[in-house]
């Protein structure tokens, strides 16, 4: 078994943590207040202080077999920055504004090995986009919707973070940058707005966000867009104090906080159709378990297997930096193979091993 280093452990990097040390590895975790889930979890070793600066540092903890960044944006990117020295095989979840693919010749020159952005969005929706292009060819639309929420309107809000609030006010702050007429042009956050019917939830809202980010380049579209999805309301109520002045971010971070006792879903929706019609769907659902809520389940189980793969296969990737449709098509099989076997729900086309 492996020694890994997991660098945060909040929502989703608890889960993670747990699930890899499930799997029998031992495991680090670095954070200066990990949740209480990892603390006294078998496997897990906690290395309590600044996270960041244990990055310059990690094989003084103990060996390293490879490290996962799930630090939340602004910071999660000083620590890949760190990381991206130290010649380790890397799985970065950290979803900052300046993406590791900047960085490709410097990893490169230090012999180290980056996997970014492996979440379900972006991550597992890279996987399906760049498996409609491998068999449809240059797609004339691709199309991704993605959001985690409570399983009905709740009042106020109508919603809770299920990651970083502050990575969440960031997906509405960040123009989206999307493929229009073949180009990549960028259009404002929470534009294009407009209704969807969820299976089984009934209509919420789907609204432009940045997340294609690596598909941008990878995957030639006529038309690519990501949009978040929400129920009707909250978005609407997040411009309209915005505009007016009155968004205190304080206040989101504590009116968004996680509140493990709601009921909650993630759903997904990737679609692509290529330039002779053919359309290829897939859907992805989950409502949490007792291992951890829907984002951290659809999410973590995500990074872990890419963990897993990266390990049975250390030849897997070279030095450098790679996006998550850079991986085969069986090891994206294989991931999917195995959500499901943890009831994730996924519809659609199947993958070949």
């Amino acid at each position: 078994m492996a020694s890994i280093h997991c660098i945060g452990a909040g929502l989703v990097g608890s889960y993670v943590a747990c699930r890899l040390a499930d799997r029998g590895h031992d495991v680090h975790v670095h954070d200066m207040n990990p949740r209480p889930k990892v603390v006294g979890y078998p496997g897990v070793m906690i290395h309590h202080g600044d996270a960041l600066d244990h990055c310059e540092e990690l094989n003084e903890y103990a060996e390293v077999d490879i490290v996962v960044n799930m630090l939340p944006g602004d910071i999660g990117k000083i620590a890949m920055n760190t990381l991206n020295e130290q010649g380790y095989r890397t799985v970065d979840l950290s979803f900052s504004d300046d993406t590791p693919d900047l960085h490709d010749e410097k990893a490169r020159d230090w012999g180290t090995s980056i996997l970014w952005d492996v979440g379900i969005a972006p991550g597992l929706s890279n996987m399906l986009l760049a498996e409609a292009y491998r068999r449809l060819g240059p797609l004339a639309r691709g199309e991704v919707r993605v959001g985690g929420n409570p399983t009905g309107p709740t009042g106020g809000w109508n919603y809770m973070a299920p990651f970083s609030p502050k990575d969440v006010i960031a997906e509405y702050t960040r123009p989206a940058r999307v493929i229009r007429d073949g180009e990549e042009v960028v259009l404002p956050a929470l534009t294009e707005r407009h209704l969807i019917d969820v299976p089984e939830h009934g209509q919420m809202e789907a609204f432009l966000t940045d997340g294609l980010r690596s598909v941008l380049s990878s995957i030639p579209a006529v038309e690519m867009s990501e949009y978040t999805v929400r129920w009707p309301g909250h978005i609407q109520r997040f411009i309209d104090e915005r505009n007016a002045g009155t968004l205190d971010e304080d206040e989101l971070l504590r009116e968004w906080w996680f509140d493990h006792k709601m009921p909650e879903f993630t759903w997904m929706e990737v679609r692509a159709e290529g330039h002779d019609g053919t359309e290829m769907v897939w859907r992805v659902a989950d409502h949490g378990g007792d291992d951890g809520s829907s984002m951290a389940r659809s999410t973590g189980m995500v990074t872990a297997c890419c963990v897993e793969e990266w390990l049975a296969d250390p030849e897997m990737l070279p030095p450098g930096v790679h996006a998550p449709e850079a991986l085969a098509p069986g090891v994206v099989a294989r991931i999917i193979q195995t959500m499901r076997s943890e009831r994730v729900r996924i519809e659609g086309p199947d993958i070949e091993l």
